[in-house]
């Protein structure tokens, strides 16, 4: 059955043609290896403390309220990220900088992410370790949305189904080598700062060997409108825009919402130790990485990005069912394993289809920012939701808050196929 035509709304029918006049025609020489590493160092500084160092950090420094300080600490600093990755992608845009519009938030926003993580590494107190993520959230957001932009900057639609499986599998990599490291340093400041090394300088490279055009045409003052056109995109304008967004939120809630609270989980349910938690971490980034590293390359042969949407949301939902409902460590581990598969292809497909959703490529990292607000409210919303669930039935109900999860997600996929002008 056809969707209805909302008013002011567009649909594949009526849409006008993209301007593909300033499109780029193929992408630069080794940048698929550069903005990969970037990512890689990135995600592995943002990832790695929301899985396992910071939930041990915290334990270490308020043991008899970890679960609550742990929500207010995670929280909070994904509340700004929500802001940040949007503003310093509109500031990015709008940068008219000798040195590029992209080239210096990329570079400060690491710095100051690393600058973050030492707080959290070497003060030992709950204050003190939410100042640092809050800095290391909205630096590294600004990094991230920056960087984010110059795929549509840098790359034709053609090619971002293999950049897009590419900056997956730099994700999930990151986070397998960034806890091997963590398991092998001793010290929690070093757990921390050895992957935020790992991004200045794998950030600061890409940065440097960027073929990043100053803006030529000065932009007008950066008004009030404008600060809160930083976190918009309207839906009815641009529908595709704002289904994708959608989805993307849902389907990133039900990855996400449960990932700082199943180290508790496996503990108190299974007594999982501490060296079994990080296997399950790396097995299933192993099934990340693998999955993004073909999916994003059999969308781009295919010419089609909402089935692998789609069929990787439905399998994120089937493995959300299985932590849920698992009577045993194997079956966990069974749906990490599926987990694994389902969010590789999501990461490696979802970015390529969001690019081609963009409203306006000139204002491509504000767009893209507004986009990241999915990625990055679920980590608020998680921390904020978990705790009713899990108190009903007297505590602890961690079927109850998997199982919402997985329902999210659901929702998610359906939302997929509202979007009409992307195959």
């Amino acid at each position: 059955m056809d969707h209805p035509v909302v008013p002011g709304s567009t649909t594949a029918a009526t849409a006008p043609e993209k301007d593909r006049s300033t499109e780029p025609q193929s992408a630069p020489r080794g940048f698929l290896a550069r903005i990969a590493l970037a990512q890689f160092g990135l995600f592995g500084a943002l990832i790695t403390p929301v899985i396992i160092t910071m939930a041990l950090r915290v334990a270490e420094v308020d043991p008899d309220n970890k679960t609550a300080s742990l929500s207010l600490v995670l929280g909070v600093g994904a509340l700004f990220a929500l802001i940040a990755n949007p503003l310093f992608g509109r500031l990015s845009d709008r940068t008219t900088s000798r040195f590029g519009r992209r080239r210096p938030w990329l570079i400060c926003g690491v710095a100051g992410g690393f600058a973050g993580l030492s707080i959290i590494a070497f003060v030992p107190s709950i204050p003190a370790i939410l100042v640092g993520w809050i800095i290391t959230q909205t630096a590294l957001n600004a990094s991230l949305a920056t960087l984010q932009a110059t795929v549509p900057d840098q790359v034709p639609p053609a090619q971002r189904g293999k950049v897009s499986g590419a900056l997956g599998v730099a994700i999930t990599l990151s986070v397998v080598v960034s806890m091997v490291l963590a398991s092998q340093i001793p010290g929690q400041g070093a757990q921390f700062l050895a992957p935020a090394v790992l991004a200045v300088v794998f950030v600061t490279y890409f940065a440097l060997t960027l073929r990043d055009k100053p803006l030529t045409a000065k932009p007008g003052p950066f008004s009030a409108k404008e600060f809160a056109h930083s976190f918009w995109a309207s839906p009815r304008t641009h529908p595709d825009f704002g289904w994708a967004w959608l989805s993307k939120f849902l389907v990133m809630f039900g990855m996400v919402g449960p990932s700082a609270y199943t180290a508790y989980y496996l503990m108190s349910d299974f007594g999982v130790s501490g060296g079994k938690i990080a296997l399950l971490v790396i097995v299933g980034s192993l099934c990340n990485a693998a999955s993004a590293a073909v999916s994003g390359w059999l969308s781009d042969r295919a010419g089609t990005r909402k089935p692998f949407v789609i069929g990787s949301s439905l399998v994120v939902v089937a493995g959300l069912l299985l932590v849920a409902f698992a009577p045993s460590f194997p079956i966990i581990l069974l749906s990490q394993v599926v987990i694994g598969i389902g969010g590789g292809m999501f990461y490696a497909v979802d970015m390529a289809l969001v690019t081609e959703v963009l409203p306006d490529p000139d204002t491509a990292a504000k767009d893209l920012g507004v986009m990241n607000i999915a990625n990055a409210l679920p980590q608020s919303l998680g921390p904020a939701v978990a705790p009713f669930l899990l108190a009903i039935g007297g505590g602890d109900n961690y079927t109850l808050f998997f199982a919402f999860c997985a329902a999210v997600a659901l929702v998610g996929a359906l939302s997929v196929t509202r979007i009409k002008s992307v195959r």
